[in-house]
């Protein structure tokens, strides 16, 4: 009898697994069976596959351009790395390891962060760093010239801004390795004499090491594939990266997608062989462990004097990542055009804009449609990685199968999956071009990973002999799934669903290809804002929808600690 049971239960988790690996294989291959296709192929007016070409390629690594463009990618990947890692970085370390007063502030930046728009900060700086922000007037002030100081559409000024952006992220996560790191041999190292620096870099860096470097190549990743900063900041400055290459080839009449195709595989190649390395690494980061046993107590620094020094640069940072784009925006919000900052100007401030937000309708309908993609793509992901997240960390039938393909959209840059997902769209007969049903699809594809990881991480909290226990009592696949598993995961569900529905709201780079004008969400009506020179009514809007969202992000942390859920699933 319990055989015959245990065998019923094994088919239901096959039917299962056989459901659900079917929608995430319709879901994640064709994107990639597109791309691959249009950059070896030639069509004609219709789409239609008419031969096979290598031309595509040939003139990507031929084009002067082009491999400029690959070139500039690494530079500004790298140099934003190592910013925001230096950045984020001490940060982390005062924060966690030290007796540093004002620590609230380093979180406060990074959950408003987190709930605002990424192409909010971009412009924040843009007009900081412009040639009207407070830098530059103050600097043709001092010297009575008209030159400017610094030129913020220039690399310098996308690794400042990208690396700036990012920052939060490496807070929160090298925040994490600090925070759990056993202090008993740095205490053996100040009992030999060693100073506060020597200790840091002779033994908390190193065995940190594995955790930051990983930590760099993701980020490393996520900033080759960025969007907001290189759209915004190098183009107007004539500088290309592969994002905006892949973007000016899609938006040219008539597109050239075969030559987008041919830089989207470069770029997923380019991911694909980092995320292998990020692979690697997170796996040997456990070698690094130092932590062991249940009466573990993390003992901070004690900085004396020093701590003062350290007070002051987090709050440095967070005027920096938090206060100054916040004054910029509101400063632009209360002008009726765009002019530096003044005493002058203090006479022109009026609520204008923020009458039209909260009056014009076009708003209203922004702002519901924006709301209802990223909910309803998060309510899909976790419905899904709910079953196969659970499969896979049992082992269950076809796990290993689930978990390559709910993360296969990982080697996507933002802008490449758009363009995939435009092209399948395009050839299936499904009206949906044009929708906000193209875009959640998109989404759904694009965070999917998130989910997972979420939910993988937390079934792995789950002991199995919950399970097993229900199974002995007669208790199937699905009853088991719905009165044991989905009550004790619900705290990893809430968090992985209020976090995707953040960054789907924050998205920029899939959705500007594939919005229309009655289509659009919040990230790419700023983004035409911004470019149309409706800077006032882009600002107001903003920051009525940061706070907002910064609601959500505070649910997000509030929900991560109590489901003793990992930030951002990492």
């Amino acid at each position: 009898m319990n055989r015959a049971l245990a065998w019923a239960r094994q088919d239901m988790r096959r039917v299962i697994a056989a459901l659900v690996g079917l929608v995430l294989a319709v879901l994640m291959l064709p994107p990639l069976w597109i791309l691959l296709q249009d950059s070896i192929t030639t069509t004609d007016a219709i789409g239609d596959v008419t031969g096979f070409t290598l031309a595509h390629f040939g003139k990507l690594f031929t084009d002067k351009d082009a491999i400029r463009s690959i070139w500039n990618s690494l530079v500004f990947a790298a140099g934003s790395t190592a910013l925001s890692l230096i950045v984020g970085g001490v940060l982390a370390w005062l924060v966690e390891r030290t007796n540093a007063p004002f620590k609230i502030l380093a979180y406060l930046a990074t959950i408003i962060s987190l709930g605002t728009p990424y192409i909010l900060h971009v412009i924040a700086w843009l007009f900081l760093l412009g040639k009207i922000g407070p830098l530059n007037d103050a600097y043709r002030t001092l010297t009575g010239g008209t030159a400017n100081l610094f030129n913020v559409n220039s690399m310098a000024g996308m690794i400042l801004i990208e690396g700036f952006l990012w920052s939060p992220l490496v807070f929160l996560l090298l925040g994490s390795t600090f925070r759990a790191a056993n202090a008993d041999m740095e205490e053996a190292a100040r009992m030999s004499g060693a100073t506060v620096l020597q200790t840091l870099r002779r033994v908390s860096l190193p065995l940190a090491m594995p955790a930051i470097l990983a930590l760099a190549l993701f980020v490393f990743i996520r900033a080759i594939g960025g969007f907001e900063v290189p759209a915004l900041v190098g183009m107007p400055g004539r500088i290309y990266v592969l994002t905006t290459d892949v973007y000016e080839a899609t938006i040219v009449v008539p597109p050239d997608l075969g030559y987008a195709a041919a830089f989207s595989v470069v770029m997923v190649v380019i991911v694909a062989v980092l995320l292998y390395f990020y692979s690697r690494l997170s796996k040997n980061a456990e070698k690094y462990h130092s932590v062991t046993g249940k009466g573990f107590r993390p003992r901070p620094f004690d900085l004396g004097a020093g701590r003062w020094i350290a007070g002051a640069i987090i709050i440095a940072n967070f005027c920096i990542v938090l206060v100054l784009p916040m004054l910029t925006l509101l400063w632009m919000s209360l002008l009726p055009f765009l002019r530096g900052f003044s005493v002058a100007g203090l006479s022109m401030l009026t609520l204008k804009n923020f009458r039209t937000v909260f009056t014009a309708p076009g708003y209203v309908e922004l702002a519901t449609n924006s709301l209802m993609v990223a909910a309803a793509a998060a309510t899909f992901i976790m419905a899904i990685t709910a079953l196969a997240g659970w499969i896979a960390a049992r082992r269950g039938p076809g796990g290993w199968l689930l978990d390559q393909l709910a993360t296969l959209s990982l080697v996507f840059p933002g802008i490449c999956l758009g363009v995939a997902v435009m092209e399948v769209y395009l050839r299936v007969p499904l009206p949906i071009y044009g929708s906000l049903w193209i875009i959640a699809i998109a989404y759904v594809i694009r965070f999917m990973p998130y989910g997972m990881r979420y939910v993988y991480s937390g079934v792995l909290q789950l002991h199995h002999e919950l399970e097993e226990a229900a199974g002995v009592a007669g208790a199937g696949s699905l009853t088991t799934l719905r009165r044991i598993v989905a009550p004790l995961l619900s705290p990893a569900i809430i968090a992985g669903w209020l976090f995707i529905f953040l960054v789907a709201n924050k998205e920029l780079a899939i959705a500007v290809l594939l919005a229309s004008p009655g289509s659009q969400v919040i990230a790419v009506s700023i983004f035409d804002q911004w470019v149309n020179g409706q800077g006032g009514e882009l600002a107001a809007f903003g920051l009525i929808w940061t706070v907002l969202m910064t609601v959500i992000a505070c649910l997000f942390f509030a929900q991560g600690r109590r489901g003793g859920t990992d930030v951002f699933g990492n």
